[in-house]
């Protein structure tokens, strides 16, 4: 059985109900600040792809080709690459800016994705995220309880991971003004290292 996430059009009817609140001007946001050569990570149904500004040089990935077909509908002309969040096709520095919205809650190997990140990411881009965090106290054991059932039916949603500390254990500088907060989502951005460490690779 495929998840939500691999049925595209299932997939988009839940999230049309999200978009008209906060994820809708939070994804606003994530992708009109992309600049320069940018890549969206996990692109789903392409929802990012026509918020970005129009001198932006998108690239789309996921690595669920029906996917990438019903992405294509939003960004025509925008490249498409299928693959892995853990196993990058691009080299060092290829990037200025990365979108990730709702992405590292469903990838297999978070802290590989994340070193990805920083390795195509050039010194100094931008990561630009809007991902679900484990909330505090009875609520996160209640996301732990739920979990297996709903990464099954999701198709590999984990609302229980924490995301935003594994972005800054993986050597991303936050930008604390960027952030926001609402129930267990939160929106950031997060700077690439101006030197890149062994750990980067």
């Amino acid at each position: 059985m495929r998840g939500l996430e691999q049925i595209p059009w299932l997939y988009d009817l839940g999230l049309s109900l999200a978009e008209r609140g906060v994820v809708g001007r939070w994804r606003r946001w994530l992708a009109g600040g992309a600049r320069g050569r940018t890549l969206d990570l996990g692109t789903g149904t392409g929802r990012n792809l026509p918020l970005a500004p129009g001198e932006v040089r998108i690239l789309a990935l996921d690595p669920h080709p029906q996917n990438l077909a019903r992405a294509r509908r939003r960004g025509p002309s925008v490249p498409m690459v299928r693959a892995r969040a853990e196993a990058l096709p691009f080299r060092d520095g290829a990037f200025d800016t990365v979108l990730c919205a709702l992405v590292l809650c469903s990838v297999e190997d978070p802290p590989r994705a994340l070193a990805e990140l920083r390795r195509v990411l050039r010194p100094g881009g931008d990561l630009r995220a809007m991902e679900h965090v484990r909330p505090a106290g009875l609520a996160g054991r209640i996301h732990d309880l739920l979990q297996p059932a709903w990464t099954w039916v999701t198709g590999g949603c984990h609302p229980n991971r924490d995301t935003e500390r594994a972005i800054a254990e993986a050597g991303f500088e936050l930008v604390p003004a960027s952030r926001e907060a609402r129930g267990n989502l939160r929106r950031l951005e997060a700077r690439a290292p101006l030197s890149r460490g062994p750990d980067s690779r």
